[in-house]
């Protein structure tokens, strides 16, 4: 979250606001840094939160389900970690080049 909030920033600095494709984000970077910050270090808290819950879950999960609810949060995380290098390798080519990959 922390590189993703950055690399937002200095691609907006680099290319405006308005270049940002998620409109969530392009309204959120036009709010004041503390909003920003905040806004993501709830995100932060409430996926920490959503996790613990999925595990608490697999805890009580029944064999042999448990093995495959655990692969599923697995292919899950490497999902979301793909979709995460991604956006910073974007971020990061808007802000080096001037461009999006997208």
């Amino acid at each position: 979250m922390t590189v993703d909030l950055l690399t937002s920033l200095y691609a907006a600095a680099a290319v405006g606001v308005g270049a940002e494709s998620n409109p969530l984000m392009r309204w959120l970077l036009g709010q004041s840094v503390p909003v920003v910050v905040g806004v993501n270090v709830l995100a932060v808290v409430l996926v920490a939160v959503a996790f613990a819950g999925v595990m608490r879950m697999l805890r009580v999960t029944p064999a042999p389900y448990d093995r495959y609810f655990a692969f599923g949060i697995e292919l899950w995380l490497g999902l979301l970690l793909a979709a995460g290098l991604f956006v910073f390798a974007n971020n990061l080519s808007v802000v080096v080049l001037g461009d999006s990959l997208l």
